[in-house]
């Protein structure tokens, strides 16, 4: 069962679920799904409900007494994944009010994760809000438009966020309010990726639209709204405007819908009805400035972004402002015409490191300065979260949620495949600074036993939203905290699992020796003896091509017990050839090779190994008494004693004692031809 788990997660498969409402586990994910659904469109209440609904499906431990390590892995996945739940359900209600409920939940989570200092800090201020019977905090202050009531909770823009690295963007922003003011409008859109501070911008640029004395609408996108004909149109003109023009856009769908569909739009209005939409809006405009605002643009409804596109046409003839934010990457987004696109680019390393500075509880070191940086590749929101989190700990569940908002459009085979360029990628992510983290397409081909044409089209989408990039034949995350967060977040067991799976692949396909290798390291699978043996006849190609990968298997193959005898000797014999060749300390590898071969050949070069590596570090004696012992013995090849005659010939000269024979007592020199053959010991190898 265990195999089957990872075969499905690396083909990108799925197995059919039983019907949802006879397998609670089914119920279970399909209410997270749609809780994460409801995040993403910002109704923090339909998201309580459905976690509130999840959680009430848990009795006891899951799959308490299955036996096995698929059920295991299994087990701990659905545990890991009711803390995160439970996690969530308490924020929920702390951002509700509810805090006395909040109390008890955050007391379990408390319980059960007592080094997490961020679920003590929650508990404590939950208990002090309850106390005091604080009214709640559910979201940022929104900008109450001129002359009109606020809009409402999440309509707004985000006041008080520490917002660094974008003066130039607000800067334009600004100067666009002012020129609308001045009756100069245009079309202008935020592009971005989730966290990379859309909704920031879009409040610190426009706050200040009243002072220039335009009238401001705000709507956000969301799957409510996206299915009524111009409901999020409806939306931003009724907070900006306290007349009937809202009320008269309304009737206008409303009527349209009634009648039928017309036959020249899919989207249930008619050509006429989006004009006479936009020359509502004209009118509006012309009687008094006004700024009209879409956050989540590509979640509006079709008809919404029929009317902006129109609406775009003529706003430079008016002093209207129309300002969107959407997610880079939105195909129904990026065909609306806009004068100005403004491209929220990754921060620069000054502005990441700025930004971290400015929300981290304590200054970090320039380790794990570095560290974040690396992780997050400027991406404000991740910046953030890593900032705050503790060093060292396990992937935070605040972190999770944020890399699983980035990926929420791809669907579950794009995420397959992510997960799995994840895996293959995962030993890099522990050298920060080395490389981003990716794949080639045909590595990712042999991993999950899919051709490269369905890859390609799975990471497609991926690709669009910016997800990925590419560097020549390699697929990259542009993020490498994504591909850290998508293995770590995996339960370990069934790690272990897919990295050996995909190792397998790997050797299967006659991939190079180092991407099968970054498969063993990357999940800590046991160097058994099929590995073993593959890696006994690829460890030289392995060398040559990955000398670091290469040292750090060969590490493990000699505390490997459990490898054939004749396999470790060899992998050993390696190990000591290449920390020689990068000028490392050999000897003790060297002699446990020399003291166990059977080989003259190779008794000889590791007696050498040991001796040299004395040479270099200027332990001259030391290099010269491994050299008398193999010479007296006689029992390596020729060669080798040729190559240890002339090491005593360099070190001599820096030995005390007599010239020609050092430490040893005329008496006692014999010449090497005519050397008694003794047993080989420890000590005389350097051990």
């Amino acid at each position: 069962m265990g195999g089957g788990a990872a075969a499905q997660l690396g083909r990108g498969l799925v197995p059919a679920a039983p019907a949802p409402e006879s397998v609670d586990v089914v119920r279970f994910e399909s209410l997270r799904e749609a809780a994460r659904r409801h995040r993403v469109a910002g109704n923090s209440l339909a998201e309580l409900a459905s976690v509130e609904s999840a959680l009430g499906l848990w009795h006891g431990e899951a799959l308490a007494g299955v036996p096995g390590p698929f059920a295991e892995a299994q087990r701990l996945r659905l545990t890991e994944l009711r803390l995160a739940t439970t996690e969530r359900y308490a924020a929920l209600l702390v951002e509700a009010g509810r805090h006395e409920e909040a109390v008890p939940v955050l007391r379990r989570l408390v319980d059960a994760q007592p080094r997490r200092e961020d679920l003590r800090t929650m508990l404590a201020d939950a208990r002090r809000a309850g106390d005091r019977g604080a009214a709640p905090v559910v979201g940022p202050t929104a900008v109450p438009p001129p002359g009109g009531a606020a809009p409402a909770a999440g309509n707004g823009p985000p006041a008080g966020a520490t917002l660094i690295g974008r003066d130039a963007e607000l800067r334009r922003l600004r100067r666009a309010v002012a020129e609308a003011g001045l009756g100069h409008g245009r079309s202008i859109r935020v592009d971005g990726a989730p966290g990379t501070g859309k909704s920031a911008l879009l409040g610190a640029a426009l706050s200040g639209a009243a002072t220039a004395g335009c009238r401001i609408g705000w709507a956000v996108g969301d799957e409510v709204t996206r299915h009524l004909p111009l409901g999020t149109l409806v939306e931003c003109i009724e907070s900006a405007l306290a007349d009937d023009t809202a009320r008269h856009l309304v009737e206008d769908a409303t009527g349209q819908l009634a009648d039928g569909p017309p036959a020249d739009a899919d989207d249930g209005i008619s050509a006429e009805a989006v004009d006479r939409a936009v020359e509502l809006v004209r009118r509006a405009a012309e009687a008094s400035p006004l700024v009209l605002v879409v956050d989540d643009l590509q979640w509006a409804d079709p008809a919404t972004l029929r009317v902006w596109a129109a609406l775009g046409k003529h706003a430079a003839e008016l002093p209207l402002l129309l300002v969107a934010a959407a997610r880079s990457g939105a195909a129904d987004v990026r065909g609306l015409p806009a004068d100005e696109v403004v491209e929220l680019a990754p921060l620069d390393t000054a502005a990441a490191t700025a930004l971290v500075r400015a929300v981290a509880p304590e200054p970090p070191g320039a380790e794990r300065l570095a560290r974040i940086l690396d992780d997050a590749g400027g991406h404000p929101g991740y910046l953030r979260h890593l900032a705050v989190s503790e060093p060292g700990a396990p992937t935070a569940s605040a972190l999770v949620a944020a890399v699983e908002a980035h990926l929420a459009p791809a669907t579950e085979e794009t995420r397959q495949a992510l997960r799995a360029l994840a895996f293959l990628s995962a030993y890099e992510l522990r050298a920060p600074g080395t490389q981003p983290a990716g794949a080639t397409l045909a590595a990712l081909a042999a991993a999950t036993d899919r051709t490269q044409d369905d890859l390609a089209r799975m990471l497609a989408p991926a690709l669009a939203d910016e997800v990925l990039t590419t560097e020549g034949d390699r697929l990259l995350f542009r993020h490498r905290v994504v591909a850290r967060t998508l293995h770590e977040s995996t339960p370990a067991a069934l790690r272990i699992t897919l990295h050996r799976s995909f190792g397998q692949r790997l050797v299967a396909a006659d991939a190079p020796a180092e991407q099968v290798v970054a498969q063993l390291l990357a999940g800590e699978v046991p160097l058994d003896g099929r590995f073993g043996a593959w890696l006994a006849e690829h460890v030289e190609e392995l060398v040559d091509r990955a000398p670091q990968t290469a040292l750090a298997v060969l590490r493990q193959a000699h505390v490997r017990y459990a490898l054939d005898p004749a396999h470790r000797l060899l992998l050993t014999a390696w190990l000591a050839r290449l920390l020689l060749r990068q000028q490392q300390v050999a000897t003790a590898e060297a002699g446990w090779v020399a003291a166990r071969t059977t080989d003259p050949a190779l008794r000889g070069e590791m007696r050498w190994v040991a001796a040299h590596t004395h040479e270099r570090r200027g332990e001259y004696e030391a290099a010269a008494e491994i050299a008398h012992v193999a010479l007296r013995e006689r029992r390596i090849t020729a060669r080798w004693m040729h190559q240890l005659r002339t090491l005593l010939a360099r070190v001599r000269p820096h030995l005390p004692g007599q010239p020609t024979m050092p430490h040893i007592p005329r008496s006692t020199v014999v010449d090497d031809a005519a050397a008694p053959t003794r047993g080989v010991h420890t000590a005389d190898v350097g051990e």
